[in-house]
């Protein structure tokens, strides 16, 4: 799915959180990321916050809500999708994008600039399979 980056230029403080999302193999709640910034770095939880959401309207950053409706957020680079258990949480990044080659045709867009894609499973992990199967 071909996506495009606005120009755009981003402040010091969305440049600390792209920095430090960018360092993690994986991806951060916005906790996370705000306990992970060092003491001269530090800002507000909701600073963080508003600040990862302008870098996900920019295309900079995606995220996922997970059942909890925790949200995850990683680098727009970083294309990684996943199954989630419904029952206990539990994720697994699949291996490959299954739609990364695909195209919206211009006439399906209807004007939008495509940013970013998200792709998400849901499902039963195979703990939560069995133990709903067992008699109680």
């Amino acid at each position: 799915m071909a996506t495009r980056r606005p120009a755009t230029q981003i402040n010091a403080r969305q440049k600390v959180l792209l920095a430090n999302l960018q360092a993690c193999g994986d991806e951060m709640s916005g906790q996370q990321l705000h306990r992970s910034l060092e003491p001269e770095q530090a800002m507000g939880l909701a600073t963080v916050y508003r600040n990862l959401r302008q870098l996900q309207q920019r295309g900079l950053v995606r995220c996922r809500h997970l059942p909890n409706g925790e949200a995850l957020y990683a680098p727009l680079e970083r294309d990684r999708h996943h199954l989630t258990c419904v029952d206990c949480g539990k994720t697994q990044a699949l291996d490959h994008c299954p739609i990364h080659d695909l195209e919206v045709p211009e006439d399906g867009r209807k004007g939008f600039d495509l940013l970013f894609h998200t792709l998400e499973f849901f499902g039963l992990c195979s703990d939560c399979r069995e133990r709903q199967q067992r008699p109680s």
